[in-house]
């Protein structure tokens, strides 16, 4: 018996990077591993990625923590630098800010003795209206940056969908064409837009670069679909074990706050993971969990370190069998519905004290 573990198969990975490749049509892959690789090991993903293209962060720390553990290829920080004093390392460590905003463009401008310019992905809003420089800001700062010592060669052009995870949502066209219209003013340049849903859905010219998240990891974006209808395969398989069997009769509750009551006598398991893993907490009664090729309902409320099902009158669990509460046999998607929430916050919110197993089988 142990707590709680995620296996993490690597097969899988790979399998998904072929699909995606085969969507992408050739184009460059920048394969997005923030949030610790969406809580599949920053690291180890990015070593299992060995012949991407690039590698997308959120944060100056996951990239400096993939260059300490020697991973080469080019790591784009896709929030851009925070603050000036970053610069100087984002240089030292080859790693390819995008610039959102024309603070970031005043700081660049103004750092002396760079020593090697830097790689710049330039972000348009083409109407996420989150990150981005305005498209009438775009003609100008493009020019200023070719212009500037510090920047090296043209910059990519990249800007985000707002609903692709709705594909026939009208704003993804008028995102598409305020893309075009951007790159109509511009010098020929290399290009990014479609990310995970985009690129399954095909909803938009592929351009030079794809930016595949959560498909990498075998989950769909699109609500009541999972990634085996995209033949995609789930690299997580979050796992614990029974750790006691006991028997309930008619009335009596369960855990904390007595939220559960048995309307008949039947047996329960409790299962050594919780919201200190990770779990969600808010997770109601009849969440599946997957145990011996049958799913149980979770029952009661999620506690710390454990959760409880209902087994049944008829016992077919022993101590020691292993839960699944999402991967291969249970789609987080499923889970994530059953939860009220989406598959990107439970994967992300794994917590680090659980271990992860990498199989390459």
């Amino acid at each position: 018996m142990r707590p709680a573990w995620a296996a993490i198969d690597l097969a899988a990975l790979q399998h998904n990077l072929k699909v995606i490749r085969k969507l992408a049509g050739g184009k460059r892959i920048l394969a997005i591993l923030k949030a610790n690789a969406y809580g599949h090991g920053l690291q180890r993903i990015a070593q299992a990625l060995s012949d991407i293209d690039a590698i997308g962060v959120a944060r100056v720390d996951e990239a400096l923590q993939l260059r300490n553990a020697g991973i080469t290829r080019p790591i784009v920080l896709l929030e851009g630098f925070f603050d000036a004093s970053q610069i100087p390392i984002l240089t030292a460590s080859n790693i390819q800010p995008v610039i959102h905003n024309l603070r970031q463009m005043k700081e660049l401008s103004q750092v002396e003795n760079l020593g090697d310019p830097l790689k710049i992905w330039l972000k348009v809003d083409t109407g996420m209206h989150r990150l981005g420089l305005e498209p009438d800001q775009m003609l100008s700062a493009y020019q200023q940056l070719v212009d500037l010592p510090q920047v090296h060669d043209h910059p990519v052009i990249i800007s985000h969908f707002a609903c692709a995870d709705e594909p026939e949502h009208p704003q993804n066209k008028k995102q598409i064409q305020v893309y075009a219209d951007v790159l109509a003013q511009l010098p020929p340049s290399a290009t990014s837009f479609a990310n995970s849903a985009a690129l399954l859905a095909q909803i938009v010219p592929q351009y030079d670069w794809v930016r595949p998240g959560l498909a990498l990891y075998g989950v769909s974006p699109f609500a009541g679909q999972v990634g085996g209808d995209h033949d995609l395969k789930p690299v997580m398989n979050l796992r614990a074990s029974i750790i006691s069997i006991r028997k309930i009769k008619a009335g009596e509750s369960v855990g904390y706050g007595g939220q559960w009551t048995a309307t008949e006598d039947t047996h329960i398991g409790i299962v050594a993971i919780g919201y200190g893993d990770g779990y969600p907490r808010h997770a109601p009664t009849g969440t599946p969990v997957l145990i011996n090729g049958v799913i149980y309902p979770l029952i009661g409320r999620v506690a710390m370190d454990m959760v409880t099902v209902n087994l049944g009158q008829k016992l077919s669990v022993k101590l020691g069998d292993t839960a699944e509460l999402w991967g291969a046999g249970l789609a987080v998607e499923k889970v994530a519905e059953a939860v009220g929430t989406i598959p990107y916050e439970l994967l992300c919110n794994v917590a680090r004290r659980v271990q992860l197993d990498y199989c390459e089988r």
